[in-house]
């Protein structure tokens, strides 16, 4: 899925599965009756910075900390509380009481501390300080905005990404729904529009679909990427209504979504290399770049591109002569209707 790319996460590798076999992890009962069965990971602020700090912290060893180890028994994985708190420059309690999910009076220099001895990355130190702000607007409910989430772009951005004729353009909001493409953006994920309604979401797609198994040949790292995604954008609009839905519909739907999502990983979508398998045009190895429509905001612009000359360049021009001759209609590339709110 344009959200997913073996440049960002390591790729385990997938079997080709085909169609019609359930996708791996897919619980194919009743929805309703699954939701009955088990407890959907929500979104709480709360829960979500004490699980977030909590796995973090169970990743770091005491030799990746630099601290001295006296060969003690240690009952947790990674590195106690204190060390953390010792690390960060504050006292224990402070630090624990963060730890349970006590964001109140926190402040940015605080959190850098946190940050730093946590060895945490750009974008999980973006993630937790979205965390603690969600947190303390939720203590002062007048303070939250409903989230809006465009589901269409101005005709003159239509325009322009239709004018990049040569490469597959793909947008998409933070939920991962399909919001634009063009023509070739279209014939490239036609397999993800195969059956989808809209707007087409590439993470039901690729949790949801046995097609996506053979699509992506990096299956395994697009799933964690996917999730990744989903978490990061958790973290900063975490009253969506609608990404609550998608998490919920995916947790109860899929194991395998369920336990990546308890991991916590978060990933920011720059750069990075997709590997596919397309039914027209085989194997494709495309570099892409992830731009943020300024004019559109909340919404991503992927561009896919391949060295020129090389087997995925001629597979993108055959693929585009496809897309021409057969392939998806131009008024199916414009992405969805106007139906923003």
């Amino acid at each position: 899925m344009p959200a997913g790319s073996s440049g960002d996460v390591l790729s385990l590798g997938a079997a080709d599965h085909g169609v019609g076999v359930p996708a791996y992890g897919v619980n194919t009962g009743d929805p309703i009756e699954a939701r009955r069965r088990r407890s959907v990971p929500g979104m709480d602020s709360t829960d979500d910075i004490r699980e977030f700090l909590t796995t973090r912290r169970a990743r770091i060893t005491i030799e990746q900390a630099g601290l001295p180890d006296f060969r003690g028994r240690r009952r947790v994985p990674g590195l106690r509380r204190e060390e953390v708190a010792l690390l960060a420059g504050m006292s224990s309690e402070y630090y624990k009481r963060l730890e349970r999910g006590n964001a109140s009076g926190v402040s940015e220099a605080v959190l850098d501390g946190i940050s730093r001895a946590l060895q945490l990355d750009e974008a999980e130190h973006s993630h937790l300080l979205d965390l603690v702000r969600t947190a303390n607007a939720g203590a002062h409910p007048q303070r939250r905005r409903p989230v809006q989430r465009k589901l269409a772009i101005r005709p003159a951005t239509q325009q322009m990404i239709d004018a990049m004729s040569t490469v597959p353009v793909f947008v998409q909001n933070g939920r991962l729904d399909c919001v634009a493409t063009n023509l070739l953006g279209r014939a490239l994920f036609s397999e993800m529009f195969a059956d989808q309604p809209e707007p087409m979401n590439a993470a039901r797609f690729v949790f949801l679909d046995p097609r996506a198994q053979a699509f992506y040949r990096d299956w395994a790292g697009n799933t964690r990427q996917m999730v990744a995604l989903l978490r990061r954008e958790a973290g900063r609009n975490a009253h969506d209504r609608q990404l609550s839905d998608l998490v919920g519909e995916l947790s109860t739907r899929s194991d395998l979504f369920r336990k990546l999502w308890s991991a916590h990983d978060v990933r920011e979508h720059r750069t990075g290399v997709k590997s596919i398998h397309h039914p027209v045009v085989g194997d494709l190895d495309l570099d892409y770049e992830s731009m943020d429509l300024t004019s559109e905001r909340g919404l991503q612009m992927l561009v896919f591109t391949a060295p020129v000359a090389s087997r995925s360049h001629d597979g993108l021009q055959l693929l585009a002569s496809w897309a021409a001759s057969s392939g998806p209609s131009p008024a199916q590339a414009t992405g969805t209707p106007d139906t923003s709110r």
